[in-house]
Parts: C-alpha cells; sequence; structure tokens
C-alpha cells in the first residue's frame, strides 16, 4: 500500500520521539510504500489535487539527522492514488493550514483517504473544543475581554491563560490574584482585546503530569504518557523540557476516553490525543498528536502498530465497498 505523510521538513524531526517516524517503521515492516509531501506541496491543478510528492526510505541509521532518511524525486500524484494520505502537519492552525484542509476535503470527493478527516480538523480546535464534553473539564472562560478574564480569576484566585492555536507550550501563562504582571499578559495574549483566548482554572494535579491519552479508530490506547513539569515550570510538555512517564489509564481516564473517542472517530477523527489532568480533560489533540514512542518504549505496548492495523481495516473497508458498488 501507498502511505503518504504530509508533514513539516524531515531535517526538523526529532527521530527519537516523532509519531510520525513510529507510523513510518511500522507502516515499513508490514511492506508498505511511503511518500512525502509539506503544506505547500498540495495542489489543485486541471482540477484535481495532486501532491508534490517524494518516495521516502529509512534508512538503518536513525540519528536525529539527514542520515535516517533517504528522498526520492518530486513526482506530481493525484491525492485518490495513494491508499492514505495522513496529514501530520504541526500547529499553529493559520489559514495557510485552512486552506490546506480545504484542498483535502474537495480530494476527499475525487477518491482520497485523508487521515484526520480534514472537515474534522477544522470542526475541532484543539483548546475549544473541549467544551463540547462540559462534563468532563475544569472551570473555563473563552473570551477577548479583559474584564471577564479578571472577574474569572477574582472567583478562581490562581488560573492559566492561553491562546487558542498554539503548541508546545507556546504563550501559556500562570497568573494569581496578587500577580503584579496580570494586565500586561493579558494585554499581550488579547492583543489588547483583539484576540479570543482560553482561561482556565490552574489545576494542582499538573504537579503528577498532564496526562497523554491517545486515541485511535474509537478507541484508547491503554497507557497514558504522563508529562511532568521539570523544576520551576507550570508547563509540562515535552518540547519545554517535561519528563514522559507512562503509566495505565486509571478508571477515570478510561471513562473520559471512551466517552469521547467513538463520537470522534464517528467524525472522521481517527488519531486523536487527549490531555488530562487529574480528572479534567484540557484539550483534544487532533492535528500531529504525539506520544507513540515513548508509550512503545516504556511499556511495550505497539501504538503504532495499533495505528497502522486501524489504517488498513480502514482500507479494506472502503476497497470492499467501491468492489461492491462498481
Amino acid at each position: 500500500m501507498k502511505f503518504a505523510f504530509i508533514i513539516d521538513p524531515l531535517d526538523s524531526i526529532n527521530t527519537n520521539k516523532d509519531s510520525s517516524l513510529a507510523i513510518m517503521r511500522e507502516a515499513v515492516v508490514r511492506g508498505h510504500h511511503l511518500f512525502v509531501m509539506q503544506q505547500a506541496d498540495i495542489v489543485l491543478k486541471q482540477n484535481k489535487v495532486i501532491g508534490l510528492a517524494r518516495t521516502l526510505t529509512l534508512t538503518t541509521s536513525l540519528d536525529n539527522d539527514t542520515t535516517w532518511y533517504q528522498t526520492g524525486k518530486i513526482e506530481e500524484i493525484q491525492l485518490q492514488e495513494f491508499d492514505v494520505v495522513l496529514l501530520r502537519k504541526d500547529p499553529p492552525f493559520d489559514m495557510e493550514y485552512v486552506v490546506s484542509t480545504y484542498l483535502l476535503e474537495l480530494a476527499e470527493t475525487q477518491g482520497a483517504f485523508v487521515v484526520n478527516r480534514p472537515n474534522a480538523i477544522r470542526n475541532y480546535n484543539e483548546k475549544l473544543s473541549i467544551a463540547k464534553f462540559p462534563q468532563f473539564i475544569a472551570p473555563t472562560l473563552v473570551t477577548k475581554q479583559q474584564n471577564l478574564i479578571l472577574d474569572f480569576l477574582s472567583k478562581h484566585k490562581d488560573i492559566i491563560v492561553k491562546p487558542l492555536n498554539g503548541m508546545g507550550g507556546a504563550e501559556v501563562f500562570r497568573i494569581r490574584s496578587d500577580d503584579h504582571n496580570t494586565n500586561v499578559i493579558l494585554e499581550t495574549l488579547t492583543y489588547y482585546g483583539t484576540r479570543t483566548i482560553m482561561a482556565q482554572k490552574f489545576l494542582t494535579d499538573i504537579t503528577k503530569g498532564d496526562k497523554r491519552i491517545i486515541l485511535i479508530a474509537g478507541k484508547p490506547v491503554p497507557y497514558a504518557l504522563a508529562r511532568i513539569p521539570k523544576a520551576g515550570e507550570i508547563r509540562s510538555n515535552l518540547a519545554v523540557g517535561g519528563t514522559g512517564i507512562t503509566q495505565p489509564l486509571s478508571k477515570h481516564d478510561y471513562l473520559i476516553a471512551e466517552t469521547i473517542a467513538p463520537k470522534l472517530y464517528q467524525e472522521g477523527l481517527m488519531l486523536v490525543g487527549l490531555d488530562v489532568i487529574g480528572d479534567f480533560l484540557t484539550e483534544i489533540n487532533v492535528t500531529s498528536p504525539t506520544g507513540m514512542q515513548e508509550i512503545t518504549a516504556q511499556s511495550n505496548f505497539n501504538v503504532a502498530g495499533m495505528m497502522v492495523d486501524a489504517i488498513e481495516e480502514k482500507i479494506r473497508e472502503v476497497a470492499g465497498f467501491r468492489y461492491t458498488t462498481t
């Protein structure tokens, strides 16, 4: 089968952590063929959505440099000619990303199988979509009005504020009621009242880790990656120095995951990363969720294998549907 990945530049990939690479390795072990593109390589030409794609070969060296891969020459390939197209471009989710989802949605009408579905990615802002599951979230406010955020701070005394389109802990601030920098933080984050942000009650369970729970094809991986903040830091993201510790899902983790997973899968989100602090859902990551390599290394559960199983099953399902209707 032909697996096409739309990802960031290959040289930027951390081979010890990247989940796209984990999926690639698993696909290669099973005899599938890899192709790679970047966001700018998705083109509408003569009414067909094509990819300016290169073949991708994984080498025996997996050092974090260019020696771990080789690519072929650029080929123009219509996206429906691939068995699956995996959209694994990291945020920010800007207008260029939105345009890419429009092109990929058009490719779907031409027969392409895209993971995750582009319209579902647009519908699930990674911060704001938690509001679709209010039974699992901490006190939350979404606004660009500073006075409302100040009222929220006055009520909860200790809060987190963050933009709606960031990743990796960028622009995440903790504000306490006695913080003398409150106004300047809010002015900066909201661009003086012109950008909507999210405020959430600070959760003290962050010291036990921000758990990444991976959902694949409507089912949870049985282990979470608890990302523990380093000393003096409130952000637990691995990108800012957090430590990842794999642990079995708790009973409440399963409750959250098994409630949310089928709905997300039904809407076209095959691969999702939930962020859970304590018993509270804080984010739903749908663009390029990570954590596969760390969970597999510490638990011996083959997360990428579960993902490729789901892709293969879906490809067979789609192929069978095409066969029975022709």
